[in-house]
């Protein structure tokens, strides 16, 4: 789910980035909050939205009736409408940063940067339990709290206000924070290919990219960085990027067109050839070139929802070929038709491949 997802523009937002400020011990953590995922909690604000901006009458009444089929639809949808209630029975009436938040994201127009701000300040005093650290630095939290993200199989492309393009793959999320002394853009999870715009301001700020291992100062260039586990790659197609690690340690690797590297918080590994193909996603596309069958496998399951495993006894089978990331059942279809495998489906969203049965009698 992606509330209110995509650029927008709007009047001066609420900064998210900060501390929900002013609430008090009394109000800032009312209870303790429930355990449900930022999936829920932000749905569950959302209907506070809808209720907010329901005009009276039908409008109301049918927006009041789809709210108790959600809440009736799973306990934590309940417990996460239970908790806004508690909330805001103990502020209606009174002049607070959280009344002032549900104000500002009624009222804004929808897509918008305000709007969004509103919505990140919203989940952080309801669910955060008092913590506002707890919500922008703890997954999932942090990337369903981004700036732009994208869902399981969506691909997009954001422009940024200096005309910076960042390209985001499935599953991928970003903060955008451009200040008057830099432009810095913050991978939280997934890949991203960025290609630099030119600053345009009477003084050039520098253009940083930061993953969970270090910093990405790009020199007028085109590149693509994902995030993993515990390490971060880097492939420069245009340009060059200067690499510095997390630690602050050791010296900064630059690195020039046609090379990529893997580096973590600790080490900077050897550059080897970039490889175009892993770029192809921008185009969406996946490309194999002698590829394990376990390793594409894996690769396809980051775009369809559910799982794809493989059974050992075909995962060095090798796969070959350009597939269109639109349909995944046509791309595990194709499989079968060119390797000795079958696809067993044991729901729509959870799917083995294996070796392909041996006909009777044979």
């Amino acid at each position: 789910m992606n509330l209110d997802a995509g650029p927008g523009t709007g009047g001066e937002a609420l900064d998210p980035s900060a501390p929900v400020r002013g609430l008090g011990r009394e109000d800032d953590d009312i209870g303790r909050p429930p355990a449900v995922s930022p999936r829920v909690a932000g749905r569950a604000v959302q209907w506070l939205l809808r209720l907010q901006s329901a005009a009276p009458g039908a409008s109301a009444e049918a927006t009041r009736r789809a709210l108790q089929e959600w809440r009736g639809r799973h306990p934590d949808h309940e417990r996460a409408w239970q908790r806004i209630e508690a909330v805001n029975g103990r502020l209606r009436g009174m002049a607070s940063p959280l009344a002032s938040a549900v104000a500002h994201a009624a009222l804004a127009p929808r897509r918008s940067t305000r709007r969004r701000a509103a919505l990140k300040t919203l989940a952080i005093a309801l669910f955060a339990g008092g913590s506002a650290w707890v919500a922008r630095e703890e997954a999932p939290w942090r990337e369903w709290l981004a700036d732009e993200r994208t869902g399981t199989g969506e691909r997009r492309t954001v422009t940024l206000p200096d005309g910076t393009t960042a390209a985001l793959n499935t599953r991928s999320a970003i903060d955008v924070r451009f200040t008057a002394s830099e432009r810095r853009v913050r991978l939280l999870a997934g890949e991203i290919l960025v290609t630099t715009g030119r600053d345009e301001g009477a003084a050039a700020r520098p253009f940083v990219l930061e993953t969970a291992q270090g910093e990405l100062r790009p020199l007028g260039t085109r590149f693509a960085v994902r995030q993993y586990a515990d390490a971060c790659r880097v492939q420069v197609y245009e340009g060059a990027v200067a690499v510095r690690r997390r630690d602050g340690a050791g010296r900064e690797y630059v690195l020039r067109a046609g090379e990529q590297l893997r580096f973590t918080r600790g080490a900077v590994g050897d550059a080897a050839p970039a490889d175009d193909a892993d770029a192809a996603w921008a185009d969406d596309m996946l490309v194999a070139g002698g590829m394990r069958l376990d390793e594409f496998l894996a690769e396809l399951g980051r775009h369809r929802p559910g799982r794809v495993s493989c059974d050992p006894a075909v995962a060095d089978l090798r796969v070959s070929g350009t597939y269109p990331l639109a349909d995944t059942d046509r791309i595990l279809a194709a499989l079968r038709s060119t390797l000795p495998v079958e696809i067993r489906f044991l729901t729509r969203y959870w799917v083995t491949v294996g070796p392909a049965s041996t006909p009777t009698g044979s």
